[in-house]
């Protein structure tokens, strides 16, 4: 499988940060600083090279207290410690800046919330990718997406996926054929996670083997989406980036289990595994 998949470019002996792109990471809430502060450690972990972390004010010291590497960045909240919409000209700029953006990772629901989601996935010209509480807020548009301005990596478990499509959970050959038609008549990139992971733009379809029951835990899609991000940010395409990744993730998950022994992986565990995984499929 390993000699099949993309891979990244060696690093030059004179290369430099700026070489491996900016990832900027936009989501958090009060009591869901977990899940931006995962994707962002996973892009560090895959190798991008600068990684900033938007979030709302009140997690600022949450978030920037998971590694000294980690920038961040404070959006002005809510009362409830979410992203307020007085943000999103903040954010606009910042994106202008980013070499790829992943938004949504712990990010809660607002109707602000929901439009804010779909001014920057019009408007933002980098490649995205689009997890979780984004893709929720994405759903409320479904009669009509917005029209995106660049490359959009949709990565959904079946539920989300249920919300952005309306096939139901229970029908996994339906859900694929949904994404495949989703996904070519929107010009997205369509990462429809579960048992064998679905990766599609419409035309190529591709299937992820690797991976375990054991990952099924809260905040594992969250470390995909940063390592989908960082690989995005070192020059893969869309589709390269989302096959190379999945199969990283779900193969740091086996060494997890593997290494473990217990009924669940965490998704920090698959952080420490990550540079096992990348040997393997690098060789």
């Amino acid at each position: 499988m390993k000699h099949h998949l993309p891979k990244l470019n060696q690093r030059r002996r004179n290369s430099h940060k700026g070489d491996f792109g900016r990832a900027l990471m936009i989501g958090g809430s009060r009591g869901m600083a977990g899940a931006i502060s995962i994707a962002s450690m996973a892009a560090l972990r895959s190798g991008a090279g600068l990684v900033s972390a938007a979030v709302p004010s009140p997690i600022l010291e949450a978030v920037a207290a998971m590694h000294p590497c980690l920038m961040t960045i404070p959006l002005e909240s809510d009362q409830e410690g979410r992203i307020s919409i007085a943000s999103i000209e903040s954010l606009e700029r910042l994106c202008l800046n980013a070499t790829c953006v992943a938004l949504g990772p712990g990010m809660g629901r607002t109707e602000d919330l929901n439009a804010m989601v779909a001014s920057l996935f019009q408007l933002v010209k980098a490649p995205m990718v689009v997890d979780a509480d984004a893709l929720n807020a994405l759903s409320e548009a479904r009669q009509s997406f917005p029209k995106a301005s660049g490359p959009r990596i949709l990565t959904p478990h079946p539920g989300e996926f249920e919300r952005l499509s309306g096939v139901a959970t229970d029908n996994r050959s339906d859900q694929v054929a949904a994404a495949i038609a989703m996904a070519r008549e929107n010009q997205w990139l369509i990462v429809l996670k579960g048992h064998e992971t679905v990766i599609t733009d419409g035309d190529a379809t591709h299937i992820n083997r690797t991976g375990n029951p054991k990952m099924a835990v809260g905040g594992s899609g969250d470390c995909l989406t940063g390592i989908i991000t960082a690989l995005i940010c070192q020059g893969l395409d869309a589709i390269s980036a989302a096959r190379f990744g999945t199969a990283l993730h779900g193969l740091a998950g086996d060494l997890a289990a593997n290494r473990l022994g217990c009924p669940s992986v965490l998704a920090t565990d698959l952080l420490e595994d990550l540079p096992d995984a990348f040997s393997q499929l690098e060789m």
